[in-house]
């Protein structure tokens, strides 16, 4: 359902206090950069999603279009209009109801952006009773109208003891904005242009804004890298549950790691300490304890304890136990117990994989893929040394190395040094007597 309704998003900070390189609303929570999530809400409701950015531009902008069509980019000039204010300089919204949002508040919900349409006030202004509000500048309301927001350093002792703080999303009128940013001004210690200086002036006015509590964990904003690792741990609790809602069994929920691209399909068990990264399909199988999927597709199968699946891996129906690594490639009813590696494969139904087994799929320039048919039996510790093609029905024996070639179907591959017997190397080498 869309609203008439323009949602711009202020995404154009530095984020000095992330203290880090990358921008801040590309600081990433589950997978994603944080300011994904403010658009995911937004576009639930809205088709005109306008993103201020400045910092980092190219990079802001093309991480969001990775994920979102039809988004519409203003570039702030931060130079010469710095601040929130400057901000909204070059917006042109498409609807009469704008909505303005911060893009490092990842946690923000469309419950939350649509409770601000139910107002019919000038300005609806999203305001956070705290128990503690010490920092906080306050905002002062009387019969039901904000009246002014007074910064902690400018506050009187009955001010202070006032507990409603200012969350920093507003709704405006479009005719509110149109009078009142060009009329900002600058004249400030920092020399910045503030939205907040709009309530002021349509305070003044009588134009008529109305508070709206909200809750501190929907608006909380990420200024450091704490505030950072405790949305994330919020947001890891909004996955975890909407997936056991949809059926999916946790077990020890809160130890299981599941990143915001993943998606299960009918039913699957979790257990304690897995990892689900990336865009990874997870559908009627079995994740066992502490192992990591990475952009894999996971189907009718079980992986683990202590497996890691990399990207491009695609199982089917297959068994891939502890100590095992697929890397870029494709198994149909496999079994694959232990110690092994296989990377860059194509492994057909029936065939069984010995521990230590290794495709051996790089040579230190280019990377070659091994195809094994279906029914074959490779033994333990062996390397397969890629490319190499193995047909059906194929027995490779424990210790063997197969070198790059075709094989055909139904014979049996054995590399093997013989065995040598030494007569009375132990006591020579030890020393006659010697206990071991």
């Amino acid at each position: 359902m869309s609203h008439s309704l323009s949602i711009v998003i202020l995404a154009a900070g530095k984020g000095s206090r992330m203290k880090s390189p990358t921008a801040k609303v590309l600081h990433r929570i589950c997978g994603r950069e944080m300011l994904y999530y403010s658009i995911k809400a937004a576009r639930e409701i809205t088709d005109d999603v306008i993103v201020v950015i400045a910092h980092q531009k190219e990079a802001v902008k093309a991480a969001m279009e990775r994920h979102f069509d039809g988004l519409s980019f203003v570039v702030q000039d931060a130079e010469n209009f710095p601040g929130t204010g400057g901000a909204m300089k070059g917006v042109s919204p498409k609807y009469d109801d704008v909505l303005v949002l911060n893009g490092d508040m990842p946690l923000i919900t469309r419950g939350s952006i649509e409770r601000f349409l139910a107002n019919p006030a000038d300005i609806v202004m999203s305001v956070i009773p705290l128990d503690n509000p010490g920092g906080y500048g306050r905002v002062v309301i009387e019969e039901g109208q904000v009246l002014r927001i007074v910064e902690e350093k400018d506050a009187t002792e009955a001010q202070k003891a006032i507990n409603t703080v200012n969350a920093g999303v507003y709704a405006f009128k479009h005719h509110v904005l149109q009078n009142y940013i060009p009329r900002l001004s600058n004249d400030n210690a920092q020399g910045e242009y503030y939205l907040t200086d709009v309530i002021e002036m349509a305070r003044r006015d009588g134009l008529s804004i109305a508070p709206l509590y909200v809750a501190e964990e929907e608006f909380k904003g990420v200024n450091s890298k704490a505030d950072l690792a405790h949305a994330e741990e919020i947001m890891m609790d909004r996955i975890r549950k909407t997936w056991m809602d949809a059926g999916v069994i946790m077990q020890l929920p809160q130890t299981v790691y599941i990143e915001e691209g993943v998606r299960f399909v009918g039913e699957c068990v979790v257990e304690n300490g897995v990892r689900v990264c990336g865009e990874s399909l997870i559908e009627n199988s079995h994740l066992k304890a502490h192992s990591v999927i990475e952009d894999s597709s996971v189907r009718d199968s079980d992986v683990g304890p202590l497996a890691h699946l990399r990207p491009q891996s695609v199982l089917e129906n297959t068994h891939v136990g502890n100590f095992v690594e697929v890397k870029k490639s494709h198994l149909r009813g496999v079994k694959a117990g232990h110690l092994s590696y296989l990377g860059d494969a194509d492994i057909d139904e029936g065939t069984n994989i010995g521990a230590g087994t290794i495709t051996c799929n790089y040579d230190g320039m280019k990377k070659y893929r091994t195809i094994i048919g279906k029914n074959v039996f490779v033994g333990s510790d062996t390397q397969l040394v890629a490319p190499v093609e193995i047909s059906d029905n194929v027995m490779i024996a424990a210790g063997t190395t197969v070198t790059a070639g075709k094989y055909e179907s139904g014979i049996l591959l054995l590399s093997r040094t013989p065995v040598r017997k030494v007569a009375g190397f132990f006591a020579k080498f030890f020393g006659k007597g010697k206990e071991c």
